[in-house]
């Protein structure tokens, strides 16, 4: 795959206001296994390998278990996650999918049961942000980079 352009060059001030987005999440107040819990399973529902590498890579590196992060891709069917973290990806599933799904009271009354009102706006900001990220990344064909193999012992 070739990447198509680069579009933090192509248009600095778009690109400005969407890293503004992102620095709102970012100090928004949110948990950061939260905000992993969102980049990470947006990025594999809209299958943008460059977010998926990043937010792996970011997940791991705040502690998150190799299982936690491994299963994301098939979470209903892991009880790695408690009732909090799965009211939130069957929420992230929703909002992401928002065409197919149209958001059902289900989605809403799982994360409306373990989160405030103002949570809820934040999260669905974080849901929204990386959305954008993924259609820039997928877009555009952003690469990421490549990890030198291991050597053998």
């Amino acid at each position: 795959m070739k990447p198509r352009m680069n579009f933090a060059k192509a248009s600095q001030e778009a690109y400005k206001a969407v890293l503004e987005l992102e620095n709102y999440v970012q100090k928004s107040g949110l948990e950061r296994h939260f905000i992993h819990l969102i980049k990470l399973r947006a990025s594999i529902i809209n299958h943008c390998a460059y977010c998926i590498d990043m937010h792996v890579k970011e997940s791991r590196h705040d502690g998150l278990s190799e299982q936690w992060i491994n299963l994301m891709s098939a979470w209903e069917e892991s009880p790695v996650y408690d009732e909090k973290e799965r009211a939130l990806l069957t929420w992230v599933d929703a909002v992401t999918r928002v065409a197919d799904t149209h958001v059902p009271e289900s989605a809403y009354d799982a994360v409306k049961a373990h989160f405030t009102e103002e949570e809820m706006m934040k999260i669905t900001v974080a849901i929204g942000a990386i959305n954008v990220w993924n259609r820039l990344c997928v877009g555009f064909r952003a690469m990421h980079p490549l990890d030198q193999p291991a050597k053998a012992a």
